[in-house]
C-alpha cells in the first residue's frame, strides 16, 4: 500500500494540498484524508486531487498536524507564493484564490454571478475547461 504524498502550498489566508498520488491510494486511505479535511472545515476536491483549508499555517505546522493525526503521509513543501492571483471578494469563499475554489462552486457562479469579478471567473472556468 502506498503512502499519500501531500504537496503543500501556502497562500495568504489559506493553504492548498495536492494529493500527488491519490489514484494509487486505497479507499480507506482516501476516506481518512476526507475525514481529516472535514474535521478542519476544509474542502476536498476530487477533480483536482487536492484539498483547501481556510486557515493560515506554515509548512512546519502542517507537518506537525499530519504527524499528530492518524494519517501516515509524506509532506512536501511547494514554496510557490500566489499573491498576484485574484481572490474572491464576496460570499463564503471570500479571501480564497479562484484557483482554490471547487469546480461545483465555479459552475454555480457561472450561472448566478454577475458582479465585477465576472471576467476573473471566466478566466478560471476556461483554465479548468469548465
Amino acid at each position: 500500500m502506498s503512502k499519500p504524498i501531500f504537496v503543500f502550498t501556502a497562500y495568504k489566508n489559506s493553504f492548498k494540498v495536492l494529493v500527488k498520488n491519490l489514484e494509487s491510494l486505497s479507499v480507506p486511505q482516501i476516506q481518512a484524508i476526507q475525514e481529516f479535511v472535514s474535521a478542519r472545515k476544509g474542502i476536498f476536491d476530487f477533480s483536482s486531487y487536492s484539498f483547501v483549508i481556510q486557515k493560515r499555517i506554515e509548512f512546519k505546522e502542517f507537518v506537525k498536524i499530519i504527524n499528530l493525526s492518524s494519517l501516515d503521509a509524506t509532506c512536501v513543501d511547494n514554496p510557490l507564493i500566489s499573491q498576484v492571483k485574484p481572490r474572491v471578494s464576496f460570499g463564503q469563499y471570500k479571501g480564497m484564490l479562484y484557483c482554490e475554489l471547487p469546480d461545483s462552486y465555479l459552475l454555480w457562479l457561472k450561472e448566478n454571478y454577475s458582479g465585477s469579478q465576472k471576467n476573473i471567473l471566466k478566466e478560471e472556468l476556461n483554465s479548468r475547461s469548465l
